[in-house]
């Protein structure tokens, strides 16, 4: 900064909220509880408020440096977490700007952004997201890139892109949309066409479908074809049919003198008579969840893991 101006390391909320209760933008609560604004005060009192001085430290230094000084300025309060340092090595007019947009608890776009975005307005959150969005997670180097411009246009256009993309394609809000990685999505998928109707309908059955265990993943399988069940977590077979189905396969293999592995018992090299140890072995669905297989014994085949591993579609 220039000689006459310097920036606000720590207590920038506080010199604010002085300057806004001095200039009428709030009332505290006098010793009767009573609301008093400042030009309501008695003479003696506001002049004992304009006269009051504060302790300013003026200190240099780089901004590794600066990013210590604040650690050590904060130690006895509430762990700062990383955005916040952020903003105290690259404060200036954007993160100013940057705040009153995302830090602002009173800003009425926060009940919306809540249903995609986990966090507190107040802990930076939302900020600290629409960052990493925008720079696709070199949240550093933009607020560096950006530290002097008083505009950020760019980081809530872009941040309004993403958010706007995902109620538009998912027009039924879940509790488990908060907090996925909203940002990555939309970079790989926005420029996907996707049928609302046809989405919302896909949600349901899946979030119907009790061989599910991880609803989160429902979103990303859907924006990509439904191909990736990996994502849902598809509930495995029990113990007790892994066993049964084991036992069965192997006896009817060396019955037939023929691996008790399908796939090796098919095949031509020195596996086609081999009889697997349980441990050896993964359970299968003979028909995919994905076209309708239940995770049920009739359903089951146990297959030796080199076998397991190579099938595409579970």
């Amino acid at each position: 900064m220039s000689d006459s101006e310097l920036e606000v390391l720590d207590g920038q909320q506080r010199i604010t909220s002085i300057g806004r209760f001095i200039t009428g933008k709030f009332a505290i609560q006098d010793d009767n509880g009573m609301q008093q604004y400042f030009s309501g005060l008695a003479e003696d009192k506001q002049k004992k408020v304009l006269q009051t001085k504060l302790l300013v430290y003026e200190c240099e230094g780089t901004e590794t440096e600066i990013k210590e000084w604040f650690k050590t300025i904060n130690i006895a309060g509430v762990p700062l977490n990383e955005q916040e340092l952020l903003n105290a090595i690259y404060s200036g007019e954007f993160v100013t700007l940057a705040k009153a947009e995302f830090s602002n608890s009173q800003n009425a776009n926060i009940q919306k952004w809540s249903a995609y975005v986990k966090g507190n307005a107040n802990r930076q959150d939302f900020l600290e997201r629409a960052l990493q969005w925008v720079s696709k997670n070199e949240v550093s180097k933009y607020m560096s890139e950006h530290r002097h411009e008083n505009n950020i246009t760019e980081l809530k256009n872009y941040f309004n892109s993403v958010i706007d993309w995902v109620s538009a394609v998912f027009t039924d809000v879940e509790s488990e949309m908060c907090g996925l990685e909203w940002g990555r999505l939309y970079e790989l998928y926005h420029k996907t066409s996707y049928n609302p109707n046809e989405v919302s309908e896909k949600v349901q059955e899946l979030y119907a479908d009790s061989y599910i265990k991880n609803r989160k993943g429902v979103f990303e399988y859907i924006l990509g074809g439904c191909e990736d069940t990996k994502l849902l977590n598809i509930r495995i077979f029990d113990d007790a049919i892994k066993k049964s189905v084991y036992a069965k396969q192997k006896k009817e293999a060396e019955a037939k003198g023929i691996s008790n592995c399908p796939l090796c018992a098919i095949g031509n090299n020195s596996n086609k008579t081999k009889i697997w140890l349980l441990k050896d072995m993964d359970a299968d669905h003979v028909t995919p969840w994905s076209k309708g297989g239940a995770t049920s014994k009739e359903n089951c085949e146990m297959l030796c893991k080199t076998h397991n591993r190579g099938k595409g579609n579970k």
